[in-house]
């Protein structure tokens, strides 16, 4: 093992055994070199792993902080979606993961037609659970999108996303119909690093259901998430809510 892996993993433990309780802040890079007698380049790549996992992040100007997942994704409602949402439920497994691949991705192989049906796309002040796992303030504005995904024009899935303006400029409606992940990597150069995970069984509302071609209260694979690019940044906070009769979820969890 590396020196840096070393490291990396010794922080790690010290947040799991709850040395370092959620929302600590680390020592600084300076101290940590004294602390293990290494490098800053050593340090800094430490750090960096630490965040590939999903476990700290970076604030500009103030330093790194342990992520607090037990807050991450207690609220999974985004406006209407949250009409039946368990107010009680407030601990959920969570999954950490460095494939950025989308809806777009997953099914491009598959050799089926990909499109969506955008439903809203407009700018919005976030609500304030919205806000908080975005780390941004209510009076900052965000991108709020519901779609649904379509194979060979068979509805899939539907998704209501928000989005940092700030953070990703230039967004737009005809980026819906195609891949927002890959606008984020290729037009504006970020790296989508990991994403923290709820998924839940869910009954679909009278307007999924119709949305998506089913019928009301009929089981469908909720997954809630906060995606992460790879300096600590949230880019995201999601829910997609998937026709549980038409196909299933893989995911690649990677540690």
């Amino acid at each position: 093992m590396l020196k840096y892996q070393s490291i990396a993993s010794d922080i790690q433990r010290s947040i799991e055994s709850g040395v370092l309780k959620p929302n600590a802040k680390l020592p600084t890079v300076v101290e940590l070199c004294e602390a293990y007698g290494v490098s800053k380049i050593t340090v800094k790549r430490a750090i960096e792993l630490l965040t590939e996992r999903g476990l700290i992040s970076s604030r500009r100007g103030s330093g790194t902080y342990v992520k607090n997942t037990t807050e991450l994704l207690e609220q999974t409602g985004l406006g209407p979606v949250d009409a039946g949402a368990d107010p009680e439920v407030d601990s959920f497994m969570f999954s950490q993961s460095d494939r950025a691949a989308g809806f777009t991705e997953k099914h491009g192989a598959t050799g089926k037609e990909i499109s969506s049906v955008v439903y809203d796309f407009s700018i919005v002040n976030p609500p304030q659970d919205v806000a908080r796992h975005l780390s941004i303030s209510r009076e900052d504005f965000t991108y709020r999108i519901c779609r649904v995904r379509c194979l060979d024009e068979e509805p899939m899935v539907i998704e209501y996303t928000y989005m940092p303006l700030d953070l990703i400029p230039g967004l737009k409606r005809a980026h819906l119909y195609g891949s927002v992940y890959a606008y984020l990597r290729n037009a504006l150069g970020l790296k989508i690093s990991s994403f923290h995970r709820i998924i839940r069984a869910v009954p679909a509302t009278e307007e999924e259901a119709k949305r998506l071609s089913t019928t009301p209260g009929i089981p469908m694979l909720e997954i809630a998430q906060v995606g992460f690019l790879d300096d600590g940044t949230p880019f995201e906070y999601s829910v997609s809510r998937y026709e549980g009769s038409r196909g299933e979820i893989r995911d690649i969890n990677v540690l």
